[in-house]
Formats: C-alpha cells, structure tokens, sequence
C-alpha cells in the first residue's frame, strides 16, 4: 500500500469544505467565515447609448442608481455617459459575484470609487455589505472598460483569508 499524496489530499479536503459551503452546512472549518480563494466572479456589459436614453427619459433615476460622488465624477467628463455606464456596470457585477439578483439590495450599496490616477476601487456596504460578510468575502477586485458602444466591468470576489497550498 502507498502512503497518500499530501497534495491531492489537501485538494480533496479543500473540495469537501467547498461542497460543505456551498450545501450551506454550518459545520466544518467553512463554517465560521472564508471560503479560501475567490468566492465569486460577476461580469456586466450595457449598451451606452442605451442607458443614456434611459437617463434622459428618467431623470431622477440616475440619483437612485448612482451614489453624489459617482454622478460629480461622471459629469467631469465631456460626456458622462460611458463613466455612468461603466459605474452601472459594476454594480450588475457585483450583483452577480454575491449570486442575487435585483433587489436583493441597494445600488447605493455599491459604489465605484476613483482617488486620482488609481485604479478605480468598490465600496461595498448596506445589505450588500451584510451578503457579503456571510460570503467570506475579504477583498474586491474590479476592472472597468468601455468602447464608444459598450461598458463593461468584472468583479472578482476574493475570501477574508488566503489560500494555503500544500
């Protein structure tokens, strides 16, 4: 008989734990808060002109999907519409990454922040905040892009703690 491969054993336990979350079991290691690695990915594309249209219709939607800051920074530009669309975006990302749909909480819970020439960042709060504590989740990553069409953004959702490879 031979010994067990340390390695694929640390990857059959790290699958169990996965299965044991994901059956919302409340025992286990997995239990108490992070599921190690990335907890969720969330990817939006919308049409600019498309969204742009709607604003115009609505005027007063655009208070309710978007923080003061995010609109004082997408009236910055000459031409706010692919920075409100990006913005937008993000948030059916997020959406996505924590596995709800609309409704499940505010767009104000999410905002996409820019401090200078960094790269733009999420805060994360409200009921948002609390669907993602539940999850694990430690730490997001985000990346905006647009065309003169399009706007998209990807939100990767990283647990609290790291994974351990052994």
């Amino acid at each position: 008989m031979t010994d067990p491969d340390p390695a694929a054993a640390a990857v059959e336990g790290l699958a169990d734990q996965i299965a044991q979350r994901m059956a919302g079991d409340p025992s286990g290691p997995m239990a108490a808060g992070a599921v190690p690695g990335v907890v969720g990915v969330g990817i939006d594309a919308v049409d600019i002109a498309r969204l742009a249209a709607i604003l115009d219709r609505r005027p007063g939607l655009a208070t309710r999907l978007f923080t003061p800051e995010e609109l004082a920074y997408a009236m910055r530009a000459p031409d706010c519409s692919p920075r409100l669309a990006t913005r937008f975006a993000a948030k059916e990302a997020v959406m996505k990454c924590l596995g709800v749909g609309l409704g499940a909480f505010g767009f104000h819970d999410v905002e996409v922040v820019r401090s200078g020439l960094d790269a733009p960042t999420l805060v994360i709060r409200g009921a948002a905040g609390d669907l993602a504590s539940k999850a694990g989740i430690g730490r997001w990553h985000l990346a905006l892009t647009h065309t003169d069409d399009m706007a998209a953004a990807v939100v990767v959702a990283s647990a609290v703690a790291p994974v351990v490879w052994v």
